[in-house]
């Protein structure tokens, strides 16, 4: 059982960060690819069916020597999948890795946001009430609504099976079309959200908000203690509007193939 509520950022930070290699692994196995575990906890997820996207190709690391050190073998696996493009998640504070894949040839592509929430401290929202919600495993529904909504071109996010234990699937309708989903997966007694997304012509209408405070409420009805999640620009007023806050920041280095 993973400890659960924290004492401080610090904390709270290395429990949504300590996360980030499960999930990686389950999507490189969802998405019919491999995770490799270097020496000193380094984690790679290779995914030949997404060759173009960083974002299926993550590496994780609780080492940074470790990982300085891997960099030459990860870049050989990634070409020799062959995967185009893969990214490096570090800590915002960890300026020795930052400066090394810079030197290696990374950019920094994203700096998204480490997010909390202790679940008896969920705000409820007065969202559209209107959106009908079902929980249902449909992974070729879920890949559908977060190719559209984040803009991938059309076949560029991978199809995908189930791979993650406790998993759940959360779909919102609205005049009978579903605009929005997530996913959720409990580790210990923390539920991680993921693949949130919206349809464009539904945004702004609180559906988001609304899907999540129900997964949410269904994670404490399970007992789930806290809730993690990882920000990008677009979701992070959506999560503080329920009572998420940040507590560090991450950044994505990519490496793209010439």
């Amino acid at each position: 059982m993973i400890a659960t509520k924290p004492a401080d950022d610090a904390g709270w930070f290395r429990l949504v960060y300590d996360n980030q290699p499960h999930w990686w692994a389950g999507l490189a196995e969802a998405c019919g690819g491999r995770s490799l575990v270097e020496e000193g906890g380094v984690h790679a997820a290779v995914v030949p069916a997404c060759p173009e996207r960083s974002f299926f190709n993550g590496v994780h690391y609780s080492d940074t020597a470790a990982l300085l050190a891997a960099l030459p073998r990860l870049a050989a696996s990634y070409d020799e999948a062959p995967v185009d493009a893969w990214t490096v998640w570090i800590p915002e504070t960890d300026s020795r890795a930052a400066a090394a894949l810079e030197g290696a040839g990374h950019v920094l592509d994203a700096e998204p946001q480490a997010m909390a929430l202790e679940l008896d401290e969920l705000r409820p929202t007065h969202a559209d009430p209107s959106l009908e919600i079902r929980e249902e495993v449909n992974l070729d529904l879920l890949r559908e609504l977060n190719e559209i909504a984040y803009g991938y071109p059309d076949g560029q996010f991978p199809p995908m099976a189930l791979a993650w234990s406790d998993a759940r699937f959360y779909f919102g309708g609205f005049g009978g079309e579903t605009v929005s989903c997530l996913m959720t997966w409990d580790r210990g007694a923390n539920t991680e959200i993921t693949f949130v997304a919206t349809l464009p012509e539904a945004r702004n209408r609180g559906f988001a908000k609304r899907l999540m405070l129900h997964a949410l409420e269904r994670a404490a009805e399970r007992g789930q203690d806290t809730s993690t999640l990882v920000a990008s620009k677009l979701g992070y007023p959506v999560y503080e509007g329920l009572g998420y806050r940040r507590v560090g920041g991450l950044q994505m280095w990519e490496r793209r193939r010439a």
